[in-house]
């Protein structure tokens, strides 16, 4: 991690730099789509299902088998689960915090087991992946509430198995979305700047729409245009503006918050919000780092490739780098 600096070169978007493995990824994406209704046209929950049995683009769910499962109380009186696991070999030194991705309707924590099992292991911290209610059943601020008050009990202590010496927080798409919130929400609404990491990884960060976002198009190499519409809609009532800074945190006051490491491919709808959120992190004082992968589709790590591997590597890498300077700190502080 360096933070000092955010250097984009022009070859990181040269169509003709992208890797053999990833541009067979993306053409196999689209020609799959094209095989496949519009999720659109049939009720949310019906996708669900079909996202958990590995029907649509990304692989089925393998659930950990050592996963645990606890309950938050959330603040409307509704359970929030939380899914926990713990690193390979010994005692947690810390948590990481997870949010799911989705579009803030589909998706749930159990989908991000084997992910979360590589960076428990990795990092020696436990993962605590947040079950925040969907829309459009529950649209805003339910998801971002769910997510505040989860870690909000992480902070307490009260998630046991969720140890507090360290804490990190991360997510994917609408996950790094809500991650964002949730640290804005702590630190206006409790003056909390309790995580010393943040992984942001294809986050959406400006729900009135990014210029990469508008330009797409309806070619669906995981997500078009009218998808990122169709999310905001069910997700955001019409009542709220969509760039609110409670609802779009590009358009937040950033100051105050823990170093993050923004990862993002080339060929991913979502581009400008992390590019454009790098810059802002950075200019509003605090450390960015930036990962562009060229050829990157969105949330490109969850099909099985070599990039996507070396980029989850990446990203524990910087959890698990901020972690050791932060224990060694605390340790010979005592």
């Amino acid at each position: 991690m360096t933070g000092q600096s955010i250097v984009i070169n022009r070859a990181m978007f040269d169509k003709g730099l992208v890797s053999d493995e990833l541009a067979e990824l993306n053409a196999s994406i689209v020609a799959f789509q094209k095989t496949r209704p519009s999720p659109w046209d049939f009720p949310e929950e019906v996708v669900r299902e079909a996202r958990r049995e590995g029907k649509g683009v990304f692989p089925p769910v393998a659930p950990d088998p050592d996963a645990i499962t606890r309950s938050v109380r959330g603040r409307d009186g509704n359970d929030i689960t939380v899914r926990i696991l713990m690193p390979a070999g010994g005692k947690p030194r810390g948590t990481y915090l997870h949010i799911h991705g989705g579009g803030w309707v589909f998706g749930e924590a159990v989908e991000s087991d084997a992910a979360l099992r590589r960076l428990a292991d990795a990092t020696g911290l436990a993962t605590v992946s947040v079950d925040y209610r969907l829309a459009p059943e529950h649209p805003f601020p339910a998801a971002p509430d769910d997510c505040e008050d989860a870690a909000l009990a992480l902070v307490r202590g009260e998630i046991e198995g969720a140890p507090t010496d360290f804490l990190a927080i991360g997510g994917e798409s609408a996950g790094a979305h809500l991650s964002v919130l949730t640290l804005l929400r702590l630190r206006d609404g409790h003056r909390l700047v309790p995580f010393s990491a943040a992984n942001l990884n294809a986050g959406c960060y400006d729900l009135s729409l990014t210029p990469s976002v508008r330009n797409a198009g309806t070619e669906r190499l995981v997500l078009n245009t009218e998808d990122i519409k169709e999310f905001v809609m069910r997700f955001v009532p019409e009542a709220y503006s969509l760039r609110d800074p409670a609802i779009s945190p590009l358009y937040a006051d950033l100051s105050g918050l823990p170093p993050a490491l923004f990862t993002v491919g080339t060929q991913d709808l979502l581009l400008d919000d992390s590019l454009f959120m790098a810059a802002r992190w950075m200019a509003a004082g605090n450390v960015s780092d930036l990962s562009v992968w060229t050829g990157g589709c969105h949330v490109f790590q969850a099909f099985g490739r070599k990039a996507g591997e070396t980029s989850m590597s990446e990203m524990s890498k910087f959890i698990g780098g901020i972690a050791d300077v932060a224990l060694a700190g605390s340790t010979a502080a005592r």
